[in-house]
């Protein structure tokens, strides 16, 4: 497989760093694959090739594996998680599903404070990691869950250890020790674009910032909801949320805002047509790269689906799904998406 440059890819080679035996299911995490997006990338010069790199592949199911593996390692490497501790942070469902592994496979309990409108899915998927679960006001969506954390560890601080994913800079540094450079050697360093959602900033920032170091010339573009009250579960908009201290707007390259109507339709025409089912966030993600795609002439673009899509059936991402096929069928569907 050839990039624009003429430089060999290597999207189809075998996972060689992840090990054939594993002493722990932690051991697994990483290394996973890039995928060719051909269907969507109709339209945009042949000289240009988008490739998303599918972090569903890691045994928790998202990229949230890297940084919960990071961030426990480190506290057991610091003496802040020792026995006795119980591990506690927010989330909206993939970090918290992460850190459910990490507890249950190193023998820590996990306590984790998530929207109460996080999909069903996610919510038994933790459950059955062993995990408690304390809901936070749904309307008041991650920073109510932030919140509510903070006033838990509060009245018993002795007994938590907090990843504090939001700002805990083992978050980006799980992703510039592992993401960026299997980003790099995947693409043998053609690559010239790099698009990612925002959540924590964790992916973005890690990742990121090694690739810059590699080559100041490759792009680092942010994707983010277009509007505070948005559909993009996991994506957060900056200007109306609490930032997230490891976030730093000034290192990105460009940030683009993304609708829901668009970000959910074209996690139909992945489905449809790549044969790829992602969640919304993934959706969002795609949108802001055939964006970037249609905009250069040649260039190897590089973005990252967050997790698989199996784990949002049960929410309003599929509410639309009936209608858009219809469309499809009368001809006015598989148009160029933009964002909205």
């Amino acid at each position: 497989m050839v990039a624009a440059s003429g430089v060999q890819l290597h999207s189809d080679a075998p996972l060689t760093n992840r090990p054939e035996r594993a002493e722990s299911i932690l051991d697994l995490v990483g290394n996973t694959p890039l995928l060719e997006i051909r269907q969507l990338a109709r339209g945009i010069s042949p000289r240009v090739r988008i490739y998303a790199k599918l972090e569903g592949f890691n045994p928790g199911g998202s990229v949230k594996d890297r940084a919960a593996v990071w961030m426990v390692r480190d506290g057991l490497r610091s003496g802040k998680l020792r026995p006795g501790k119980t591990i506690i942070d927010s989330t909206s469902g993939n970090t918290g599903i992460a850190l459910a592994m990490c507890g249950a496979a190193l023998g820590y309990p996990v306590e984790l404070v998530m929207p109460e409108n996080v999909s069903q899915e996610r919510k038994k998927i933790v459950c059955a990691y062993g995990a408690t679960v304390i809901y936070s006001d749904p309307l008041e969506g991650s920073d109510g869950a932030i919140r509510l954390c903070r006033k838990i560890i509060e009245a018993t601080p002795d007994r938590y250890f907090k990843p504090d994913q939001y700002f805990n800079d083992v978050n980006p540094l799980a992703h510039y020790e592992s993401t960026g450079p299997e980003i790099w050697n995947a693409t043998n360093g053609s690559i010239t674009h790099f698009v990612a959602g925002i959540g924590t900033g964790g992916t973005i920032m890690g990742t990121g910032r090694y690739l810059k170091e590699r080559n100041p010339q490759i792009q680092i573009v942010a994707v983010e909801p277009d509007d505070a009250w948005h559909g993009l579960e996991g994506l957060k908009h900056m200007a109306s949320s609490i930032v997230p201290g490891i976030f730093h707007e000034e290192q990105l390259d460009r940030k683009i805002g993304v609708g829901t109507d668009a970000a959910y339709e074209t996690v139909y025409r992945l489905g449809a047509e790549e044969g790829l089912v992602v969640g919304q966030s993934s959706g969002a993600a795609m949108v802001g790269a055939l964006q970037v795609a249609r905009e250069i002439d040649a260039g190897v673009v590089v973005l990252i689906f967050c997790d698989f899509g199996d784990r949002y059936l049960s929410t309003n991402l599929w509410v639309g799904w009936r209608e858009w096929r219809e469309r499809e069928a009368a001809g006015n569907a598989g148009a160029p998406i933009a964002p909205q």
